[in-house]
C-alpha cells in the first residue's frame, strides 16, 4: 500500500537520510558558533516548521541541526549551508517517521484515522501542506527559497545542489503549486 499523495516524498520512506559532510567553502572570518546560533536559530527553526509543520518537531529537528553543528564546528566552513542542509534532511526524516507512525496506527485501530489538527496560521498551512507534498527537492528548495528568503546561490549551497538543478526544481514546483492552490505562482528566479 502506497502513502497518501500528501504524505510521499521522492525518496524511498525506509532510508534514512545521513548527515551531509561538512561543506568546505573558504569565507572571512568566522563568527563564533554563539553569535551564529542567535544569528540564525528563528530561521532555522522557522525552515524546519515549514516542511515539516508541526513546531515542536521542528524545534527538536533545528537543535539537533545546530548540536550537530557545533560538534563539528572547527570542521564546517559555511555553516548556514550546512545547518540548512540537515534541518531539509532531518525534516524530510521527520515526515517519513510520521507517515509510518500514522499507517500503523491505522492498522491498529482497524482502518480508523486520526487527525491532528494543523499547527501552522490557517492562511498558510495549506501553502506548505502543498509544499510538504511536492517531491523532496522541490519541496527543500521552495521552502529555503520562500520560507527561509535564500538565494539560488545559497539554495544551492544548503542542498549541495548545482543553481540550474535549484531553479529546475523551482521552475517544476511552482506550476504544481499553482495547479494545486488555483493560483499563479510568482517567476522570479531566471
Amino acid at each position: 500500500m502506497s502513502p497518501p499523495d500528501s504524505l510521499q516524498t521522492d525518496t524511498d520512506a525506509d532510508e534514512p537520510l545521513d548527515e551531509p559532510e561538512p561543506i568546505v567553502v573558504p569565507t572571512g572570518p568566522a563568527p563564533s558558533f554563539e553569535e551564529f546560533y542567535r544569528r540564525e536559530q528563528r530561521r532555522v527553526v522557522g525552515l524546519a516548521y515549514v516542511l515539516c509543520g508541526r513546531r515542536s518537531v521542528a524545534e527538536e529537528i533545528a537543535q539537533d541541526a545546530f548540536l550537530a553543528t557545533y560538534r563539528r564546528w572547527s570542521e564546517v566552513r559555511d555553516p548556514d549551508a550546512w545547518v540548512r542542509r540537515l534541518v531539509a534532511n532531518r525534516s524530510v526524516n521527520a515526515i517519513q517517521r510520521r507517515t509510518r507512525e500514522a499507517r500503523a496506527l491505522v492498522r491498529l485501530r482497524g482502518g480508523q484515522s486520526h487527525v491532528e489538527a494543523p499547527e501552522l496560521p490557517a492562511d498558510d498551512e495549506r501553502l506548505w501542506a502543498e509544499v510538504r507534498r511536492l517531491p523532496r527537492r522541490q519541496a527543500q528548495a521552495v521552502a529555503l527559497r520562500y520560507a527561509d528568503a535564500l538565494s539560488i546561490p545559497e539554495i544551492a549551497a544548503s542542498l549541495d545542489l548545482s543553481e540550474n538543478t535549484v531553479k529546475t526544481h523551482l521552475t517544476r514546483a511552482r506550476p504544481t503549486l499553482a495547479r494545486r492552490l488555483g493560483d499563479d505562482v510568482e517567476e522570479d528566479d531566471r
